[in-house]
C-alpha cells in the first residue's frame, strides 16, 4: 500500500479537491485499492510525512523532507491532470 500525504494552505479545499483527483486518476488506472491518503496543512507536513511514500501539496512548501513531494496544482487547474498522474504513478513505482 502507497501511502500519500496531500497538502494545502488550510488543509481542507484545495487538498480536497486534489485528493479527489488523485483517487479519480489512480481508479482510471485500476490502482486504486493499492493507496491512501492523508489530508493535512502544509504546515503540518514535517511531522506528517513519516510513514508516507510521497507528498502532493497545492501550496508551497520548501523544506527537505526524504520523500518525493510533487506540486498538485494541475488538480486545482484541470491542466495537465493525466501527465501529473502518470509522473505520480512512475515516482511510487507503481
Amino acid at each position: 500500500m502507497k501511502k500519500i500525504v496531500v497538502a494545502c494552505g488550510a488543509g481542507i479545499a484545495t487538498s480536497t479537491v486534489a485528493i479527489q483527483k488523485l483517487k479519480a486518476g489512480f481508479e482510471k488506472r485500476g490502482l486504486l485499492n493499492q493507496v491512501s491518503f492523508t489530508q493535512c496543512t502544509v504546515a503540518e507536513l514535517p511531522r506528517k510525512v513519516e510513514g508516507h511514500d510521497m507528498v502532493v501539496t497545492t501550496a508551497q512548501f520548501t523544506q527537505s523532507v526524504d520523500i518525493p513531494v510533487i506540486s498538485g496544482l494541475a488538480f486545482i487547474t484541470g491542466i495537465g491532470v493525466d501527465k501529473l498522474m502518470d509522473e505520480i504513478v512512475e515516482k511510487l513505482g507503481m
